[in-house]
């Protein structure tokens, strides 16, 4: 397996893995047709744009790693209610 490969399917360097496994699947389900998809689609880029803000946020305040943990990230979602994307 090439590290690409391993980077997305790693829990703690992917936030969205569900939401793109979810795209992989509709698109695997409808033929590839993309317009069917759509909403698999934007959801993935706003939990890509979400954990993006969050990495940025904390590399200006000087936390390490940029990207929460996996379970960091679930404490974060718990605490704002669940998903806000």
């Amino acid at each position: 397996m090439d590290k690409n490969a391993r980077k997305v399917q790693n829990r703690d360097t992917n936030p969205c893995m569900e939401e793109s496994f979810d795209s992989q699947k509709c698109l695997d389900a409808y033929n590839y047709n993309k317009r069917m998809c759509s909403a698999y689609f934007q959801r993935y880029k706003k939990c890509m744009k979400y954990w993006h803000n969050i990495m940025v946020q904390r590399r200006r305040d000087g936390v390490t790693p940029a990207m929460p943990t996996a379970a960091e990230r679930q404490e974060m979602l718990a605490a704002v209610g669940g998903k806000p994307y």
